[in-house]
């Protein structure tokens, strides 16, 4: 590093003796340095005007240089820590003499100069230690050899470095209102809406901004580049920077490279000794979420859990140069969520449960007496539902479930089970459901796989239709219905006749047409048929078949629309 620094001065000594030193402010390089900031990447000399971006080692100090070809010329330089808090300094050092010998014009020997940047170091003029955003300002700096010393004590990290001698008319970074704060408007159990005053950059000086939100649980970020560094996925460098001038064979070291394969043929780059540097520890994704949203000065954040502290932050971002400033971030809890009401479940007695769309209900089941076994029969009436059961807070099931379900559990005495329903994103959810520690005779009927009624076309008549359905080998009771409707009878009309947990006792005496036990041992064997008459031609009925179990509880088969003939 130390080497670099006297390469450096061996270019800037011959520039002075021209009265051209670098970096000047010359509109022509100055227009190379922006569109081509690469050039700076792995150069200590800092560009008049334009932002750069480095990294430092830790515990390794990094020095960039510039020059001030004038006296009482104004000088800004702004440093931006990144990841990580850094001390720096800002020192003032005459340049080195023109010449050696007797006016011959050559520079210096090499190690002269080198020596000479060593023992002087110059006279401090700033510095700083911490994580914020800071600057030196100066309306009237002499002409000379500026040095900034950088040092990060604590890790590896990134920086973003100012340095300007027109800070009047550059206006690098967007300015912030009289009043910086973000404000807290509206406070939800699951959103939170934000409102901060615009920036004048985009209002007085007509650039182009955007601002852009950051949401996270830990803390708030001084700058945006400390958002970026959060949300890289290690805890070091994403890559490694390009091998450039800059580096000493300490910085190899530092990625694993052994210093002595500098000069070498690059297969260093192949394959780095796991003995050597440090080792790079993968994290997970940081829980942190950035959203650009334009030049709107309100924003409301949602999908955040209930009773649970964020912390928010807004940056301007200039849309050309890049460039951002925040603004004071502040910080807010979510509401609580109102505690769910509990339902207690009584052994062998069904409840019926009403859950909303994407909503929870919370039961609670605790057996009297000792048990062996929990046996829990649900009943989905519409669509699925989610189902979890903790056992004392242990996670003893989680599934989704359609029709009917049973569930066995392993019982523990004194034991006390919490069922958690869950309904889904389509719409409210109906079902029942039944604990027990004593399931002796099923209260809901077991059915067949498949709870289709077929109709038997080529047995349509003009006045009857006849129909199959399958059962099981449990002796069970069988009820079929028949409605009337429309030939434009839709789906929608045809979903509210699903609900599956209707019972005939909510049908009209005159749809029914009969009731009959039936079952088979052999379950290839367990269909029956059924001929339903007394219908009027060219009509369209709905038929449906509802088994009714020991207990009394009914379930539905899927419904069937048939048509009888219109000509016979």
């Amino acid at each position: 590093m130390l080497l670099l620094c006297g390469c450096l001065l061996w270019l800037l000594v011959p520039l002075a003796s021209r009265t051209q030193k670098l970096p000047t402010r010359d509109e022509e390089l100055f227009q190379m340095q922006i569109r081509d900031k690469a050039f700076f990447h792995d150069s200590s000399v800092i560009p008049d005007g334009a932002e750069i971006s480095s990294y430092l080692f830790r515990d390794t100090p990094k020095r960039y240089f510039f020059v001030v070809e004038e006296d009482n010329t104004p000088l800004s330089v702004t440093v931006t820590p990144c990841d990580a808090p850094l001390e720096w300094k800002l020192s003032l050092q005459e340049l080195p003499e023109e010449t050696s010998g007797e006016g011959s014009g050559d520079p210096e020997p090499l190690e002269q100069q080198k020596q000479q940047i060593i023992n002087e170091e110059g006279t401090e003029l700033f510095s700083y230690k911490g994580n914020d955003v800071e600057y030196f300002i100066s309306s009237s700096s002499p002409s000379g050899l500026y040095q900034l010393e950088l040092l990060s004590t604590e890790k590896d990290t990134h920086f973003k470095v100012y340095a300007t001698t027109t800070p009047e008319s550059d206006q690098p970074y967007p300015e912030l209102p009289y009043d910086p704060r973000v404000d807290v408007t509206s406070l939800g159990c699951t959103t939170v809406t934000l409102a901060w005053k615009p920036s004048p950059t985009a209002s007085l000086l007509k650039q182009p901004i955007q601002y852009c939100v950051v949401i996270n649980r830990e803390h708030n970020f001084k700058s945006l580049c400390a958002v970026d560094a959060k949300l890289s996925a290690d805890d070091a460098f994403m890559m490694a920077p390009k091998p450039g001038l800059d580096f000493s064979p300490f910085d190899f070291a530092h990625f694993g490279f052994p210093s002595d394969n500098l000069g070498k043929e690059r297969s260093y780059l192949a394959k780095p000794s796991p003995k050597l540097g440090r080792h790079v520890y993968s994290r997970p994704k940081a829980d942190i979420q950035q959203i650009c949203i334009g030049n709107k000065n309100i924003f409301t954040v949602s999908d955040l859990k209930p009773d649970t502290q964020y912390y928010f932050d807004i940056f301007v971002v200039n849309t050309n140069s890049n460039t951002s400033t925040a603004y004071v971030g502040t910080f807010a809890r979510t509401k609580e969520e109102a505690k769910q009401k509990t339902v207690e479940l009584k052994d062998g007695k069904v409840t019926d449960v009403f859950v909303k769309r994407k909503g929870a209900k919370f039961l609670r089941f605790a057996p009297v007496s000792s048990h062996q076994k929990v046996t829990i029969f649900i009943h989905s009436c519409l669509d699925a539902i989610q189902i979890q059961v903790r056992r004392d807070g242990k996670l003893l099931l989680s599934q989704n479930v359609e029709g009917i379900r049973q569930f066995q559990l392993r019982g523990k005495p004194k034991a006390k089970y919490l069922i958690r329903l869950k309904g889904n994103k389509k719409g409210a959810s109906m079902l029942k459901i039944l604990a027990t520690t004593r399931p002796s005779k099923q209260s809901f009927p077991s059915l067949p796989e498949d709870t289709r009624i077929k109709a038997f076309d080529k047995l349509r008549t003009c006045s009857s239709a006849t129909v199959a359905w399958l059962g099981t080998q449990e002796r069970n009771k069988f009820c079929i219905y028949k409605k009337e409707v429309d030939d434009n009878y839709n789906e929608d009309q045809k979903k509210r006749e699903q609900n599956q947990c209707l019972g005939p006792d909510t049908r009209k005496k005159s749809e029914k047409v009969l009731c009959k036990y039936f079952h088979s041992q052999n379950l290839q064997k367990a269909v029956t048929t059924e001929t339903i008459k007394d219908l009027q031609p060219g009509k369209s009925y709905l038929l449906d078949v509802y088994v009714i179990g020991h207990g009394g509880h009914s379930v539905k088969y899927q419904s069937k629309i048939v048509k009888t003939r219109k000509f016979c």
